[in-house]
């Protein structure tokens, strides 16, 4: 039964929420038991993007130094040192005599005034050369420099070749003079293909064990949100719509779950690819690196832009989304009287609205992403138009090798890969806020019954029950019971009846600590029941309600509940409140599976399930709740019987409407606006001719 209380159930909740540092910093604690696995997973992506970027600059080492390896005679004795280190140093395999043969891309580390100076003093060639080494070791390249005398510059171990003049040489010469760089080319190769495999390697084990960190991290919190929500007192649950709570466990932690294997690993990935980028484009070329961000500019104005439109866009769909389930919720579960009272076509209309609601959302969101991936686009291109221009402009000046124009190219289409990505991830990232928020409220909830500090653990249990100026409310202000005091004596059956909202069912909720009460106090054997773990009381006092709720899964299954109860024992409790008539003509007995809530069985066979499984359990304290309110008088009649021999020796609370069973017992209790007005046998409350007796002859008047 559901209670007024704080809430709403059409409270309308936040679908969206911005970056929470707070949230993040709670949601990453949930990493801490596999921060291992966690660690590799970031090793992985720190040497899958070493992998990526170091493709274009494998792509660049092969162009200038193996594909175009065309050099420039520097006079080495005549350079100030401060230069030869800016040129990092010359290597004596590039030496012949006092000529440097510097390589392309080291010459790109000089400005263009020093190299204006340097020409200017003769001392930096204007003409290129193709350096050929190791003559000692390869007697063809010593006959070819030999066969043409004058044509080459060499000190015996090495030759220096200028570019115009490679044309003098056959063929076959030249394939013997690059024959180091043919074999260059493989090496490259080869590292070209290891490092696409550490790639695959790498990128996927990040892949995976990021997915796997997210997944554990989901069923730790799923777990528990689901033990947080069954250890929640029912002033909780009684105002907190069904609904809210199914999805606090499956949507709010499903975005979450996006959150741990969708956003956080791209945006890893994202971010440390584009600073990988921007790095190795500073060390290939500060110019065009400074003229390559220059370019970029727009695209982070227009991303900024895109970020607030985009979350606009998306909080109107899941706002429209949120509408649209509730109205569904709403329909489906009544759609009993919905077609009773012809209201189909009402429905239908006001469905199609919510649905052109959500229409407009989604086209709105797709327009702000079909106006923002072509601009992304354009901007793109544009940028590789930008490089290639004052790119060609400084390979002209020697400032840039064709290698590193190269390599710009491959590197800056990497770099606009991940733009796109963050742009659409940030509003994955909004909404796992928004869940996260949900979530932390209600693992953050307090309302449970509290458990003693130092608990007491009753070896047994006589069954005395004492209600002592006992005052509770469901809501501040308006009691249900009010000073109410009785006792029960162990093994007697006490009948408890009164006029709708007397407080009678709440008794057993707050006998149980379904509830706890505000004033007062509840003794079992003497001992204050908020002193018993909840456990303990449960066990010993068990009740049969009028509203029976089956589980999915055997009738077996649904009498034990997971407790370790023997088949014997349960073909007993089947037995003795008369349900094996019923379930001996079940195709599988007790082994025959139920549907949702117990569909395939009649009122009156769930109620008789509800008596069996009471039974099984043995409890030391009844209590019936109008326990034969659904069963039928034919089964009723089967029924008693049973119900003498259960509460034989037994404490028993009896709460029924229907006076009629409760004749017998020990002794009834009358209730009247949470109060105890009259108490007595049947017979001498008929004597008494009050409130029983008028309650009794309105029933048998109804019946009449």
């Amino acid at each position: 039964m559901r209670r007024a209380g704080s809430g709403s159930a059409t409270e309308q909740e936040a679908v969206m929420k911005g970056f929470d540092r707070g949230l993040m910093k709670r949601l990453l604690g949930y990493v801490k038991p596999y921060l291992p696995v966690f660690i590799l997973s970031l090793g992985a992506l720190l040497l899958a993007t070493g992998g990526e970027l170091l493709l274009p600059l494998i792509i660049q080492r092969t162009v200038d130094r193996e594909i175009l390896p065309l050099r420039r005679a520097l006079q080495i004795e005549q350079v100030p040192d401060a230069l030869t280190d800016k040129l990092g140093g010359a290597d004596p395999e590039e030496l012949i005599a006092d000529i440097w043969y510097l390589p392309a891309d080291r010459l790109s580390a000089l400005s263009g005034l020093e190299k204006e100076e340097l020409k200017k003093k003769d001392l930096l060639s204007e003409e290129s050369y193709l350096l050929i080494r190791d003559l000692e070791s390869s007697a063809d390249k010593r006959e070819i420099v030999a066969r043409h005398p004058g044509l080459f510059t060499t000190d015996g171990r090495r030759a220096a070749l200028q570019q115009e003049e490679i044309n003098r040489l056959s063929k076959e010469e030249v394939s013997i003079l690059r024959a180091d760089n043919l074999a260059g080319i493989g090496r490259l190769s080869r590292l070209f293909l290891l490092a696409l495999a550490v790639v695959f390697v790498f990128t996927f084990s990040q892949v995976y064990l990021q997915a796997y960190v997210g997944q554990m991290i989901m069923k730790d919190l799923r777990t528990g949100l689901f033990d947080h929500t069954l250890h929640l007192a029912l002033k909780y649950i009684d105002v907190t719509p069904v609904g809210r709570l199914v999805t606090r466990i499956t949507n709010d932690v499903e975005t979450i779950n996006e959150l741990f294997t969708t956003v956080l690993p791209s945006l890893l990935r994202d971010f440390t690819l584009m600073a990988g980028v921007l790095a190795a484009l500073y060390i290939l070329s500060p110019r065009l690196a400074t003229i390559t961000l220059l370019t970029l500019v727009p695209v982070l104005l227009l991303s900024l832009f895109f970020r607030v439109r985009a979350r606009n866009a998306y909080r109107r769909v899941r706002l429209a989304v949120s509408r649209l389930n509730t109205f569904l919720s709403e329909r489906i579960s009544g759609i009993r009287i919905i077609q009773l009272f012809n209201r189909e076509a009402r429905s239908r209309r006001e469905f199609c609205a919510k649905n052109e609601e959500l229409l407009q959302a989604n086209l709105g969101e797709m327009l702000v992403f079909a106006t923002f991936r072509p601009l992304i686009d354009l901007l793109s291109t544009s940028s590789v138009a930008v490089i290639i221009y004052f790119g060609a402009r400084l390979l002209q000046a020697d400032l840039v090798s064709l290698g590193v124009l190269i390599a710009y190219l491959t590197l800056i289409r990497k770099f606009y890969e991940p733009v796109m990505d963050l742009s659409e991830k940030y509003n994955i990232l909004q909404s796992a806020m928004a869940g996260s928020e949900r979530v932390f409220e209600l693992l953050d909830t307090k309302e449970m019954i509290s458990q003693p500090d130092r608990p007491h653990t009753p070896k047994q249990v006589r069954g005395e029950i004492i209600f002592d100026r006992v005052t509770f409310m469901y809501k501040e202000g308006e009691p249900v019971l009010r000073d109410l005091s009785f006792s029960v004596a162990p093994g007697e059956t006490v009948a408890i009846v009164g006029y709708t909202g007397a407080g009678k069912t709440t008794i057993t909720s707050l006998l149980t600590r379904l509830w706890d009460i505000q004033e007062g106090a509840i003794l079992l054997d003497g001992t204050d029941i908020r002193r018993i773990p909840t456990s303990v009381l449960r066990s010993r006092v068990q009740s049969v309600l009028q509203d029976v709720f089956l589980f999915s899964g055997s009738i077996a299954d649904n009498i034990r509940l997971g407790s370790d109860i023997s088949t014997e024992r349960l073909t007993e409790a089947v037995r003795l409140v008369r349900a094996e008539s019923f379930i001996s003509r079940l195709p599988r007995g007790l082994d025959t599976d139920l549907q949702e809530r117990g569909g395939n069985l009649s009122m009156g066979q769930r109620q008789l399930l509800s008596f069996a499984r009471v039974v099984a359990h043995n409890p030391d304290v009844l209590v019936l709740d109008e326990a034969t309110g659904n069963i039928d008088t034919e089964t009723e009649k089967l029924i008693q019987e049973a119900l003498t021999n259960l509460l034989r020796d037994r404490t028993s609370l009896v709460i029924a409407h229907r006076l009629s069973t409760i004749r017998n017992a020990d002794r009834i209790l009358v209730l009247h606006k949470g109060r105890l007005c009259e108490t007595g046998t049947h017979d001498q409350l008929m004597a008494a001719e009050g409130l029983y007796y008028n309650l009794y002859k309105l029933q048998v008047l109804d019946e009449e």
